[in-house]
């Protein structure tokens, strides 16, 4: 199993990463990173295949310092509250958790499912 597909057991599912979702343009080279800056999400590497995600888009409510609404959030236990009412949040969420792995909100449970991918 590739870490591209880690809970996916439907195929041909688009899973779309939370800068594509919101169409914030903060990625690297995107229309507002110069002017805004790139968000962390973007580029947290540690979080790649999460729920399918690339880097940390399909897990952004564990970054810290992840902008969101056109705000940098703060920490995961100040900014868990917001993302719970995120439509992002509980899309993913919602594909997530019938699949083989389920839905994580938390750090820890997502690398111990990339780490079992991996082996």
């Amino acid at each position: 199993m590739k870490l591209e597909d880690i809970g996916s057991r439907r195929t041909g599912m688009v899973r779309k990463n939370c800068w594509e979702h919101k169409n914030c343009g903060r990625f690297p080279g995107g229309p507002k990173a110069e002017e805004f800056g790139v968000c962390p999400v973007t580029v947290h590497q540690d979080l790649n295949g999460a729920h399918g995600g690339k880097n940390a888009g399909r897990a952004c409510w564990v970054i810290a310092g992840s902008l969101c609404g056109g705000q940098i959030q703060g920490t995961y236990a100040q900014k868990l509250t917001n993302c719970w009412r995120c439509d992002f949040f509980n899309d993913v969420k919602k594909d997530e958790d019938p699949t083989d792995h389920g839905f994580s909100a938390t750090r820890l449970g997502m690398e111990k499912v990339i780490e079992k991918v991996r082996k």
